[in-house]
């Protein structure tokens, strides 16, 4: 997060000493330390949760795909099966009837 190296950290705690004192540093370094350890964690949390949401939604997408692709082929099957239908005359014709028997 940030660039700190061991000369800043060094720098940062002789200030520390200088405006604080030798007597309350070490509290202030200890709450200090909380307060970053509790910022991890929060930082760890959210990116946890930022990334299973990203993941659900890479699942998501190719379900909803899919089922997009599954509904166009069940209406053309809909479809077609009422061309079907329509197609077809319920009555027979006399062409359909079988004929007699010869020599009946």
């Amino acid at each position: 997060m940030f660039d700190v190296g061991f000369a800043e950290l060094f720098l940062l705690s002789i200030i520390g000493l200088l405006v604080l004192g030798p007597e309350r540093l070490p509290a202030v370094a200890r709450t200090v330390g909380g307060f970053v350890r509790k910022a991890r964690a929060s930082w760890y949390t959210l990116k946890t949760s930022v990334e299973a949401e990203l993941a659900e939604a890479d699942v998501r997408e190719p379900l909803k795909t899919a089922r997009e692709e599954l509904d166009a082929v069940s209406r053309q099957v809909t479809d077609l099966g009422r061309e079907a239908s329509a197609g077809m005359d319920p009555t027979p014709r006399k062409a359909d009837k079988p004929s007699p028997p010869p020599g009946d």
